[in-house]
């Protein structure tokens, strides 16, 4: 049995974050009563009362339901208030296995002439492939930051260009 001090397991929630005002909030933007954002959002309306009240912290789920009942969005940004993007997944993007590529690298649908490893062999180009070297990757991401951000990178070189080395 779970000591009195010891809170249940509720899934993932959020941390120190004013989710009750937030709430409270996107009902007021819509005009929503807590019966009906709670019927819109299919949870109890005493679970829309305590999360306004801050004695219940909603999970991810709930409160992503809570918010879309009043048209509004959870969203991830960084630290300069720009939305990161959920990595795109390409269902029908598979190995020559059928295996799924690795969610951390890069896919490259249709490589040019030396995106493939296999060039410097001679070995016929796949339909598609991925970078497998964390320092060419991380190379060519300098690159390309340099190249769009050229008033943060006005004062430095240019890192060299991936796009002429020799593989």
């Amino acid at each position: 049995m779970a000591s009195v001090f010891e809170s249940p397991d509720l899934g993932p929630t959020l941390g120190p974050f004013p989710i009750a005002g937030l709430v409270r909030r996107a009902r007021r933007i819509v005009g929503l009563s807590q019966a009906r954002m709670g019927r819109f959002a299919k949870v109890a309306p005493s679970t829309v009362a305590r999360v306004e009240a801050g004695s219940l912290t909603p999970s991810l789920a709930v409160l992503e339901r809570l918010l879309g009942a009043a048209g509004l969005y959870l969203v991830a940004v960084d630290q300069e208030g720009r939305i990161v993007l959920p990595m795109e997944v390409w269902d029908d993007t598979r190995d020559g296995a059928d295996r799924r590529y690795p969610a951390h690298l890069n896919t490259i649908l249709d490589p040019k002439p030396g995106e493939w490893w296999g060039d410097i062999y001679g070995l016929a180009r796949p339909p598609e492939t991925f970078r497998r070297s964390r320092a060419d990757r991380e190379a060519r991401r300098r690159r390309s930051q340099w190249e769009v951000r050229v008033a943060k990178y006005r004062s430095l070189p240019p890192p060299p260009d991936p796009r002429t080395w020799d593989y």
